[in-house]
């Protein structure tokens, strides 16, 4: 009998309609999460999973509507709890591709506690955080991202908090990738998206969302053309921090301070600019606080990327090892046990 080999049929190759849903997507006109959701559409299909191995999760708030409108598995929770949710998820699933939609209300205010666990855990969870400085579906409250003086239906005398700077949080909390992006900036906010699959551990992404209802313009100075150049500043890991419509400016080390310097006199040239490396946590800090000071421009970009075992290997090896000693175990035994009791 002639020999036969059964031929591998190569899989289908992933599309963006494979990932838009059968839902209306409902946000209001002009709204900065469409962006988002169309930019995450168009580079899910580059990656080398099947629909299936995907997990949206998600809490409260206009961001939260993500899963509905992706062709995944995906799960609305409750205000706040998204990353906890989305930790069982991925703890009892370690295959799935595990990602949360959440808001600066959700993620940060309610679900703050839960953000900085998961993310100090390094568990292979993607988040990506709407930051649009306000509480948007429930019309208009200020959020832990409002700034000082912002005046809002809750704060109709301005704000008087200190908002988070959502990068600094995820960097105390350990997060081994942290970024920034914006809506209004297609192919940064894909390569973004890109680099936090890419990356293995806690990958946390803030993304400058606008709420044209709410807080229309709140980072228009970073996403319009006639501003972005002299007032963001991307970083590229290996690269002089240079910026402006001709790249005649530069940011320099001053100590430990960040200054802005003109190339254009002669008397500092990219030698002597600050040189982002994408390992150095200080440098991650002295960067994402560059926000308290106006006169310099915003860092877009990967501040952190590094290597460290995720949670839920080790995890699987406590587990593994347990189980070489003790064997599987028995729950009924556990029961009759001497750790349980009878309530009469």
């Amino acid at each position: 009998m002639p020999e036969t080999t059964a031929q591998a049929v190569a899989p289908a190759k992933l599309t963006v309609k494979d990932f838009q849903s059968d839902q209306d997507v409902r946000w209001c006109p002009g709204c900065g999460d469409y962006s988002i959701l169309a930019q995450i559409q168009r580079i899910f299909p580059e990656f080398p999973h099947k629909r299936e191995e995907y997990a949206a999760i998600s809490g409260i708030g206009c961001s939260s509507r993500f899963p509905y409108y992706m062709n995944i598995y995906g799960l609305h929770g409750i205000h706040g709890r998204a990353t906890a949710i989305a930790s069982g998820v991925k703890m009892a699933n370690p295959s799935l591709d595990v990602w949360v939609a959440t808001g600066d209300g959700d993620g940060l205010s309610i679900g703050g506690n839960h953000m900085i666990h998961m993310l100090r855990r390094n568990l292979n969870i993607k988040v990506i955080l709407f930051n649009n400085q306000i509480y948007g579906l429930t019309k208009g409250q200020y959020s832990p991202t409002s700034v000082v003086g912002q005046i809002t239906k809750s704060t109709p005398a301005g704000v008087i908090d200190t908002p988070f700077i959502p990068v600094s949080l995820a960097l105390g909390a350990q997060a081994t990738f942290v970024a920034r992006t914006m809506d209004r900036d297609p192919k940064h906010l894909q390569e973004i998206i890109r680099r936090a699959e890419h990356h293995h551990g806690s990958a946390f992404v803030e993304i400058y969302q606008n709420c044209n209802v709410f807080n229309d313009g709140a980072f228009f100075l970073f996403t319009e053309k006639e501003s972005k150049d002299q007032h963001v500043v991307y970083l590229e890991h290996g690269k002089p921090l240079v910026f402006g419509k001709e790249r005649e400016f530069g940011i320099r080390l001053n100590g430990f301070t960040p200054e802005v310097v003109s190339l254009r006199e002669g008397k500092y040239s990219s030698n002597d600019l600050l040189v982002h490396d994408e390992r150095d946590s200080t440098l991650a800090f002295i960067l994402a606080n560059m926000i308290h000071n106006p006169s310099l421009p915003r860092p877009m970009g990967v501040f952190l990327s590094v290597d460290h075992p995720t949670y839920e290997e080790q995890l699987e090896q406590q587990i593994a090892k347990a189980k070489s000693k003790k064997g599987e175990g028995d729950l009924q035994a556990l029961l009759d046990g001497d750790e349980t009791w009878v309530i009469q």
